[in-house]
């Protein structure tokens, strides 16, 4: 039972409105906790130890290293070897720019773990290739948004970080681990049904498959898709930490990126430095008020009210689990997922746990599930950042999303109700 029903409506109804009234969700969620706070009476130096608490986490500082490291490596000259690799191995096929643009967003994915950097670096590249050669821009776009998504699944993903730290006691190797056969799961979905439709609408043909060119561009960007083989390889052989592996992928990135590619000068990484920390400013901060925010929901028993009233439903692991994941689609289409993997962790963990599921599957689904929020309106980041690439309006990408949606949904389905598909390569590499 909710110890205070007043304070609850205040909480959640301050946050609701903020929203509705167009505030950034970091004021939201700190608004709505003060507010809370002085209602019932508790000293607002509370919400600053949680504050503090929440971000002075050993751990946490991996989140910096992949920002800064990601957004080396996408300025630096990778995602044009990683498009020129791809693009020999299925460029051959029909429909092939797309099917380039899903796999080369499949390996940019695993050195970003982003899906806005993904559409920001590949989309930028290869929508207006793809739009010359033939393709429809709503098409050529939504490709890239929804292959983008494959960024919150291959590892390295500070999201998957985010979901560690707060579950507590979730290795993150494991979760590394987990993601790669869900993030090539939803790649192959995605390339099954570009070559469907490629066929149907009669998309181009690319050059035929030359395994000496596809061997050149394969040593042209093997030193980018090192970093994956860094952090994942040394996380999870137990070399370093995911944070000694993101700090050392900084400095990889760094020597790769402006000392052998040498594509820019060394004087961008004062800008390169300059976006990683407004990320970075927007994503701690956001940790340090979700925290509070999480402490207030915690003291006030919402999550046990939650829990109560699922499992009082049903205690059917098919039925909680479908409403979980309905709930995770309607809010990824609301609030930012690093938010909502700060808010939502704590009350939903231990309601899937008690039905059977593992916090490692359960960290995958719910990255997939908020990652299908990104390319959704109305506050879809990704969604902007390819409506702006593309040059394509927001209402009319929003129905060309729609089969992609589907597949993205039916991706969800199976690694939610096959564990194996999530479970077997990290309890096979380490356990």
């Amino acid at each position: 039972m909710i110890t205070d029903p007043i304070a609850v409506t205040i909480l959640l109804g301050t946050f609701l409105l903020l929203i509705l009234l167009g505030f950034h969700i970091v004021f939201a969620i700190g608004i709505a906790t003060i507010v809370t706070t002085l209602y019932i009476d508790i000293p607002l130096m509370t919400v600053a130890q949680n504050m503090v608490k929440g971000i002075n986490v050993y751990a946490l500082m991996a989140v910096p290293f992949f920002i800064i490291a990601g957004e080396i490596m996408g300025s630096g000259g990778i995602s044009n070897r990683l498009i020129e690799f791809s693009n020999s191995l299925v460029g051959w096929a029909r429909g092939g720019l797309a099917q380039v643009n899903i796999v080369a967003s499949m390996f940019f994915g695993g050195i970003s773990g982003s899906s806005a950097a993904d559409t920001s670096s590949i989309g930028s590249v290869l929508i207006p290739m793809m739009k010359k050669s033939g393709y429809d821009a709503e098409f050529s776009t939504s490709v890239t948004m929804t292959s983008s998504v494959q960024g919150v699944l291959i590892p390295p993903s500070h999201n998957m970080v985010l979901f560690a730290l707060v579950a507590g006691g979730v290795s993150i190797g494991e979760l590394f681990l987990a993601g790669l056969v869900p993030g090539v799961l939803l790649g192959v979905a995605l390339m099954i049904y570009v070559y469907v439709l490629a066929i149907k609408r009669k998309y181009p043909v690319g050059e035929k498959f030359n395994l000496m060119v596809a061997f050149k561009t394969f040593w042209r960007s093997i030193l980018g898709l090192g970093t994956v083989f860094i952090v994942v390889g040394g996380v999870i052989t137990g070399v370093f930490t995911a944070t000694e592996s993101a700090a050392i992928a900084v400095v990889y990135a760094l020597i790769v990126t402006f000392f052998v590619y040498r594509e820019i000068p060394l004087r961008e990484l004062n800008g390169i430095m300059g976006r990683s920390i407004m990320t970075l400013s927007i994503v701690m901060i956001l940790v340090g008020t979700s925290s509070a925010f999480g402490w207030l929901i915690a003291y006030l028993k919402i999550p046990a009210f939650i829990s109560s009233s699922i499992l009082g439903f049903s205690d059917s692991r098919f039925v909680v689990m479908i409403i979980v994941l309905v709930l995770l689609l309607i809010l990824g289409m609301f609030m930012d997922m690093a938010s909502l993997i700060l808010i939502m962790t704590p009350i939903l963990l231990p309601i899937v746990t008690q039905v059977g599921v593992d916090p490692v599957h359960f960290g995958v689904i719910m990255m997939l599930a908020l990652g299908v929020g990104l390319v959704t309106p109305p506050v879809g980041s990704t969604l902007f950042i390819g409506s702006a690439i593309g040059k394509v309006s927001i209402e009319r990408l929003s129905v060309s999303m729609l089969p992609f949606y589907a597949i993205m949904v039916i991706t969800l389905l199976l690694i939610t109700f096959i564990p194996e598909l999530v479970l077997f390569v990290p309890n096979l590499l380490m356990k």
